[in-house]
């Protein structure tokens, strides 16, 4: 793989793979990229970019024209760190307790710089406008839907945008193409069960939201196996479930927190409506009520056609065939570079960071998880042959 790798961004790997060290030894949470961020819009302008600060609080934009042919092209990375704690014992590891990159945002925000640094030198010849987008909060909040709300593609026009992300379990530096439907859509769900409290030696006396709260479980689970058509994926998981603090007291409400994933938009819809419907009246059978709240969502990751097509075409053409993957499955991961793709056409593709059990192999969102700096040439440079490929 290395034989494909352009000459100059090779060059650059050890400055790469010192940046992303340093940005994995001091992760921030989303919205809280400040250091991260500055740090990338420094490095912008050291290398010629007209930068904009501040778009969805801590994203950084870059923008370089070359030529005169009115095609531009977007590129994203993402930057957030998760609250995790950091158990792999390297010499990069977190210096913040409690935060980790444990998803490669610092593998992902190091490619787009090693390819901003070739695309902004003489050897890299097109013929347009790149905008490398730099964005915050993906692992909360949903930092794309903020920049695009700050006006993302008003202000820096793409004619199709593209992504990428770092997947353990794949082959190092190997990609993986999927036209559709790729990640399914996530919303949160905070179901608030509110009943009337009392002694426990006198539940006839009150209206328990524990009993109410079990039993809007239970009924959840018709949901998929009831009302979603067979061989859709849906997803109903109910991740959390808190009320009260003493045997002998029943509480005065519960509180539930859940996970919905679904593949196709409509049976996201179906999924949230028939949620709030049993919540509210299974809570009314019992003599209780239940507020239900939606949040944190993110639509269906939809890669169009066309242009997960042409990068796979050029990945083909650039690394070789052996270097695209033939199977590459849907997600019920969530992503929310969904937003971008709902406003632009593009494609989001994924970088193998090695198989299990081997270096890169530990699975994302795990203390002992690291990005494999293998791979950033290889990614850095496909990003960089899409440059040049698409703005002739």
């Amino acid at each position: 793989m290395t034989d494909f790798v352009i000459p100059e961004i090779k060059a650059s790997e050890d400055e790469m793979i010192a940046i992303r060290h340093h940005l994995h030894a001091h992760p921030e949470l989303s919205l809280e990229e400040f250091h991260t961020s500055e740090l990338v819009a420094g490095k912008l302008e050291e290398w010629g970019y007209q930068v904009t600060r501040g778009l969805g609080k801590t994203g950084v934009v870059g923008s370089i024209t070359k030529g005169n042919s009115g095609k531009s092209i977007g590129l994203r990375a993402d930057m957030d760190a998760l609250p995790i704690f950091e158990s792999t014992n390297l010499p990069w590891a977190s210096t913040s307790p409690g935060k980790m990159h444990a998803c490669g945002h610092d593998g992902h925000t190091t490619i787009l710089l090693a390819a901003a640094k070739y695309i902004a030198s003489p050897a890299c010849e097109f013929n347009g406008t790149v905008h490398l987008i730099f964005q915050p909060a993906e692992e909360a909040i949903g930092g794309a839907d903020l920049m695009i709300k700050d006006g993302l593609f008003e202000r820096f026009p793409c004619d199709c945008v593209f992504g990428l992300h770092n997947m353990p379990g794949l082959p190092v530096g190997k990609f993986g193409f999927y036209a559709g439907n790729f990640m399914a859509s996530a919303d949160t769900v905070k179901l608030t069960v509110n009943g009337y409290g009392g002694h426990g030696a006198h539940p006839d006396r009150t209206v328990d939201p524990i009993v109410t709260g079990a039993a809007i479980i239970m009924a959840l689970q018709s949901i998929v196996s009831r009302n979603v058509t067979p061989g859709e994926t849906a997803i109903v998981t109910v991740g959390t479930f808190q009320s009260g603090i003493a045997s002998n007291v029943i509480p005065e409400s519960a509180v539930m927190e859940l996970t919905v994933r679904a593949m196709k938009p409509d049976v996201r819809n179906l999924l949230i409506k028939r949620i709030q419907e049993i919540a509210e009246l299974t809570a009314k059978s019992y003599g209780a009520t239940c507020d239900v709240e939606v949040y944190d969502s993110y639509p269906v990751l939809i890669n169009r056609d066309e242009e997960t097509a042409y990068a796979r075409a050029l990945a083909v053409e650039v690394f070789g065939a052996d270097a695209v993957l033939d199977e590459i499955h849907p997600s019920t991961g969530s992503e929310d570079f969904a937003f971008m793709l709902e406003k632009r056409p593009g494609t989001y593709f994924l970088l193998g960071n090695g198989e299990k059990g081997e270096k890169g192999g530990c699975m994302v969102h795990n203390p002992g998880y690291d990005f494999n700096d293998e791979i950033i040439s290889t990614g850095a440079s496909f990003f960089s042959r899409l440059v040049e490929s698409y703005c002739r």
